[in-house]
């Protein structure tokens, strides 16, 4: 059974959102299309039996709509606040370990020299696969690993610096299911993931990959026809959201909640 998921932080963009970090040349991204774009994915989010923690917008953290990078969350086990590996966000955290701790009486926390985003882990099961990018080190991996491991749940790093087009793990990878795995190309090979079923992006729609199981849905960003197809035929129901503005930042529909 894939975990359910009742509640979910998420915070939408200030009015300087552009101003943000981007390694994307697909141009300014419209704040009113982003904003237009989160109200979607939140309503998506309720619609599927999830609470939303809405945090204020906060101009002095462009990137601070980007949720999920700030902290890990295992849902009534315990969660880790990360220390994002961009000096430009370290502020977000705070927030966030607010929100957080009314559910969670014990955070724990990355510490330096460890750099950690959580957009690098993925949760498939007892076992999480985190990334190792310019955002996530060895020793903030080394940490993350040994917070997991008193809970039962195993680790294991893939160095994603040398994959072209993807700024975290979760750029090139989901899990559908403890077992099932949805993995772009030049994922599909690595022998981290021997041994799952693989869902394999088409070529061209590799944006597709961030997409989220939400309860009995799959959220999944528009304009990946080929992957639509394939999700369906695996028995997914879909919710297809438009996330052109925040492609335009580095951002995919995982980014944008911190779901628990």
């Amino acid at each position: 059974m894939f975990s359910r998921f009742t509640r979910a932080i998420v915070r939408p963009p200030a009015r300087n959102f552009a101003d943000g970090l981007t390694t994307a040349d697909l141009g300014t991204p419209d704040v009113d299309g982003a904003l237009s774009q989160h109200r979607a994915y939140c309503d998506a989010l309720v619609r599927h039996g999830v609470q939303l923690v809405t945090l204020d917008a906060d101009a002095r953290y462009p990137d601070a709509t980007f949720v999920e990078d700030t902290a890990l969350i295992l849902p009534d086990l315990g969660a880790i606040i990360t220390r994002p590996g961009a000096a430009s966000r370290a502020g977000e955290v705070d927030a966030v370990a607010d929100a957080l701790r009314v559910h969670f009486s014990d955070l724990a926390r990355v510490t330096e020299p460890g750099t950690l985003d959580a957009g690098d882990v993925c949760e498939a099961g007892n076992h999480v696969f985190i990334g190792i990018s310019q955002r996530t080190n060895n020793n903030g991996a080394a940490q993350l690993a040994a917070w997991l491991a008193p809970f039962g749940i195993t680790s294991s790093t893939v160095d994603i610096r040398g994959v072209p087009g993807i700024l975290h793990l979760k750029s090139g990878i989901a899990a559908l299911e403890p077992q099932r795995l949805v993995l772009i190309d030049a994922f599909v090979d690595h022998p981290a993931f021997a041994g799952f079923d693989v869902v394999r992006v088409p070529p061209g729609e590799e944006y597709g990959a961030n997409c989220v199981r939400v309860n009995d849905a799959v959220f999944v960003s528009a304009g990946q026809p080929q992957l639509e197809t394939q999700l369906r035929a695996c028995g997914y129901a879909l919710e297809v959201l438009e996330m052109g503005e925040y492609r335009k930042m580095d951002g995919g529909l995982s980014c944008l909640s911190l779901r628990f």
